[in-house]
């Protein structure tokens, strides 16, 4: 029997994820089951097609079905400005294999697998949260199927999305609501960890020179952020590193709800570290993260990608 974390990776591909897509697919510790896609960072077209994109670039069959489109009752608000129309400018890839793309949406693809693996799966999340709220809301009898959820999103401090409102959060806070008002046990790897899990520099430029895989890296994030004097800030990577090296986070366990109803602040995790709302613990939360053995962790996995 495999030790292996049996995931379904969620993920709105995007530059950061495909960072985390590669780091997924080829550890030794997690077997990818699924791959959904979400509107998130481009439209749901082109996060599907960059999935399919990067799956075929790593050699890796891993099923991919496409999910929502937009958010549950919001007009969508992508985040294309940033990361370009497509999401994954920069690089030249080869076209997507289609066969890999399932007939069933995401949603149903979910509910199938989950209910194949009872208290087996363990959901990561690295877009917004709208395909797992429609997953909890058509099918409230998998949450106690689904053995935990690992989110990339929200933040204890300011936001990049609003003044206190992360992306993924602020993308579909309805979406966060539910998911955050679930009773499936759950651990949040903020914006705050991303920020402080630094690839510097000069280890930048080493691996763009580690395999096809480092260069293609290297060539989206020089499109992407343009210069990497100031390091590069890994958030959707956070919540790999999370899953199978939890030693390197300091966390707590504390009450964190969604703000939906202000007018600024939409979108915003409510992480109440001072129990000033006297709520019962509900989400496990990233505070901390060991920079200096995330960066080693990181390069060792890109050293270790078999890739030809």
């Amino acid at each position: 029997m495999s030790d292996k974390r049996k995931i379904i990776l969620d993920t709105d591909p995007g530059i950061d994820d495909a960072v985390a897509i590669a780091l997924a697919a080829f550890s030794e510790a997690i077997d990818i089951k699924l791959i959904t896609t979400v509107s998130g960072n481009v439209h749901i077209d082109h996060v599907t097609e960059n999935a399919l994109k990067l799956l075929t670039f790593y050699g890796k069959n891993i099923p991919v079905a496409k999910g929502a489109n937009m958010p549950l009752i919001r007009q969508s608000r992508d985040g294309s400005r940033i990361h370009g129309e497509t999401g994954m400018a920069g690089y030249d890839f080869q076209p997507g294999d289609k066969s890999l793309l399932i007939d069933s949406p995401a949603v149903a693809a979910m509910y199938q697998l989950i209910k194949q693996y009872p208290g087996e799966i363990t959901l990561v999340t690295i877009g917004p949260l709208t395909n797992i709220a429609l997953l909890l809301k058509l099918y409230p009898d998998v949450a106690s199927d689904i053995k935990e959820i690992i989110l990339m999103g929200g933040t204890p401090d300011r936001g990049n999305y609003g003044v206190y409102t992360e992306f993924n959060m602020g993308y579909d806070p309805e979406a966060a609501q539910v998911v955050f008002n679930s009773d499936i046990p759950r651990t949040m790897v903020g914006m705050n960890i991303g920020i402080k899990a630094i690839i510097q520099p000069e280890v930048s430029e080493k691996i763009r020179y580690i395999n096809k895989i480092g260069d293609m890296f290297y060539a989206l994030f020089k499109t992407y952020r343009g210069t990497f004097q100031s390091g590069l800030t890994m958030y959707d990577a956070t919540a790999i590193a999370y899953l199978v090296r939890p030693d390197m986070f300091q966390t707590v366990d504390t009450f964190v709800t969604i703000e939906t109803q202000g007018q600024y602040t939409a979108g915003a995790t409510i992480v109440d570290l001072n129990n000033y709302l006297h709520q019962p613990s509900n989400t496990t939360v990233c505070l901390d993260i060991d920079a200096d053995a995330f960066e080693e962790w990181f390069v060792q996995e890109i050293e270790a990608f078999n890739i030809d």
